[in-house]
């Protein structure tokens, strides 16, 4: 397999960005209209920090971006060959990578562009050596806010969503719930006393009378049933699927995962896109 790629080769150079100090309505909003899962935050030029959606479901109520934002992440070079950005991803967890010359930020490669490059490298190793064992699945009456919440702490971008005859029905992504995502703004009370019932001087009138007024703006999620949102078309892999087959596959339809699945339709694993990256790791190596 002949790997003579550059990260300069595939990285997308016309990048979304955000100049501090923008809001954080801004960013929901870009991400909603580009499909993007992350925004990289600069000054002029300068790169700063980068917000992702998991970034906005983790902290509802912030609203400020140099709060949201991971500082000072990591980046690479245009000329670095992209079995190094694959490194890295694989090592740090990461989707994607700003590719910076003297700080300033010249473009981003994602996970999916180097699916994208795999993908024309006619690997015909099947997937299943990559496909990881620990599914995370849904029951497709959850509510989505729940969903949320086990995205979270289960730190898996994507979740299959089964019936109840344990068939595969569909699929949903965090990038679905950043898309049906809304900003919900609100007034909250909080009470103060101007005095405890211990303190003998105080009136009773005026006890508990207090109350602090505030606006909360925060991201809401419909409360329906994951069925009634999750993508049910879903593109599917076989273990024996080849390794390019299946990245030419994500590439296509522009998902970053793909349900591993028996002959009748039995959930049987989920390959991810960056499980793929190992396949260039181990060439290097």
């Amino acid at each position: 397999m002949k790997q003579a790629l550059t990260v300069d080769d595939i990285m997308i150079k016309s990048v979304k960005s955000i100049e501090i100090p923008g809001s954080r309505d801004e960013v929901l909003d870009l991400m909603q209209k580009e499909r993007i899962s992350a925004v990289p935050v600069v000054k002029e030029g300068t790169l700063l920090g980068i917000v992702t959606r998991i970034d906005l479901l983790k902290h509802p109520t912030e609203e400020q971006i140099a709060l949201l934002m991971t500082r000072d992440p990591v980046t690479i070079t245009p000329d670095a060959p992209i079995s190094e950005a694959a490194r890295i991803l694989l090592m740090t967890g990461l989707r994607r990578l700003p590719v910076v010359v003297k700080n300033k930020l010249v473009g981003i490669v994602t996970v999916a562009d180097i699916v994208g490059a795999i993908g024309q490298m006619d690997i015909t190793v099947p997937i299943k050596i990559y496909v990881k064992n620990g599914i995370v699945a849904v029951w497709e009456e959850t509510p989505v806010s729940v969903v949320s919440e086990i995205i979270r702490l289960s730190k898996h971008d994507a979740l299959p969503v089964l019936n109840n005859k344990n068939e595969l029905t569909g699929i949903i992504t965090i990038t679905d719930l950043i898309n049906m995502s809304r900003i919900e703004d609100s007034v909250e009370k909080s009470d103060m006393s101007s005095g405890a019932d211990e303190d003998k001087w105080t009136w009773e009138s005026m006890r508990d009378t207090m109350s602090l007024y505030y606006g909360v703006s925060r991201i809401k999620l419909p409360d329906i049933p994951v069925k009634n949102v999750m993508v049910k078309e879903v593109i599917t892999a076989f273990h024996k699927t080849p390794v390019s087959d299946c990245a030419k596959k994500m590439r296509r339809n522009r998902i970053e995962q793909v349900p591993v699945i028996t002959a009748d339709n039995k959930l049987d694993g989920l390959l991810l896109d960056r499980d793929l990256l190992a396949v260039l790791v181990q060439h290097e190596a």
